[in-house]
């Protein structure tokens, strides 16, 4: 029996129905077409469908749709402010931060977590949280550099 949710996407408030076993990657990526999140192991050890729920990131593939109720779900999607790509999105790709792009939505959000965190993490400090994040193309060398560069950019902020 379908169970009615509401949530926030992306800045949108959204009510919808969904089956209690409907896993939240498969509901944003079916129902609403945010082909970003990306699946890969559905075990939750690569890290493709990293997205932020209240502001954490979180792995898509093993929350259920209806843990969302009440929350806001920000993808990859809506990271962005209009056509402005956020400054780690813009650092992924100066930096050679993304080879084939599959890896790279879930680590962009990892990142932005850390960054939320700690706004100057040294190299050794974004190795171990992007751990969770699993890159088959490439090493890690150029996805540090892109967060560092991202973190360097969003110190005169106020806001990651």
């Amino acid at each position: 029996m379908a169970q009615e949710i509401e949530f926030n996407l992306n800045g949108e408030q959204i009510t919808c129905a969904v089956e209690p076993p409907t896993l939240l990657v498969d509901l944003l990526r079916d129902r609403f077409g945010l082909a970003g999140i990306h699946v890969a192991c559905e075990t939750s050890r690569c890290g493709s469908c990293v997205i932020h729920i209240d502001g954490r990131s979180v792995k898509s593939c093993i929350i259920l749709a209806v843990e969302v109720d009440g929350c806001s779900v920000m993808t990859i999607e809506g990271l962005a402010d209009g056509e402005r790509l956020h400054p780690l999105q813009t650092a992924f790709g100066d930096c050679g931060g993304r080879q084939c792009g599959f890896c790279t939505p879930g680590m962009v959000m990892s990142a932005l977590d850390l960054l939320q965190h700690n706004r100057d993490p040294d190299e050794s400090e974004i190795r171990e949280w992007m751990e969770g994040n699993i890159c088959h193309c490439m090493g890690y060398h150029n996805i540090v550099g892109a967060v560092q560069a991202a973190a360097s950019e969003l110190q005169a902020d106020t806001e990651v």
